[in-house]
């Protein structure tokens, strides 16, 4: 029985992300996802949000995972844990990374570094109602990637298109998202 090699640049299975690309382009259903995450309080200005599973093609697979958040001690909270908005830039700062990973990967680029620094401004006074010409949230936000590999420029500027066009929570920061609300009193 001959041995599959596995080929794997950037710890990534260059031939398992070209079979998605494949199925997703063949039948788009298959790439369908749903993601689903239910934060509870618990107390003061700390929160759980547990990871149950998701959806992926149509079948549900689960997970079990708890993200704890709380607040620096200046707005309130404990500190024991990062905040909301460091939970943000770290989820913004992940998506974009896998795909500098697995851009890299399918050209063939193997990275040595990739770091990813993303930063911005609140301020306050929005937030806690004080002055509503302020806006509660991020007016921008500066990110600054650092890449490092045996690919050449244009190899470089290539990936960094195609990552900067398709890295989902880059689409999600950057465009205003319909928010469908439901309030429910219990």
């Amino acid at each position: 029985m001959k041995e599959q090699v596995v080929q794997q640049i950037n710890g990534m299975d260059t031939d398992f992300l070209r079979q998605t690309i494949e199925q997703v382009s063949a039948n788009p259903a298959v790439g369908m996802t749903e993601w689903k995450v239910a934060t509870h309080w618990k107390g003061g200005t700390r929160s759980d949000s547990h990871v149950a599973g998701y959806s992926i093609g149509g079948q549900y697979v689960p997970k079990d995972f708890t993200i704890k958040i709380d607040e620096p001690l200046e707005i309130g909270g404990t500190n024991q844990f990062a905040n909301p908005q460091e939970y943000l830039l770290a989820a913004f700062n992940a998506c974009i990374m896998v795909g500098y990973v697995a851009v890299s990967a399918l050209e063939g680029v193997e990275l040595e570094e990739l770091r990813i620094v993303t930063e911005g401004d609140i301020d306050l006074r929005g937030f806690l109602g004080i002055d509503p010409n302020v806006a509660p949230g991020y007016e921008s936000l500066q990110y600054t990637v650092y890449i490092k590999g045996n690919g050449t420029p244009e190899q470089f500027r290539r990936i960094h298109e195609a990552v900067t066009a398709t890295a989902p929570n880059r689409y999600n920061l950057g465009n205003a998202i319909k928010l469908n609300t439901r309030f429910v009193v219990e």
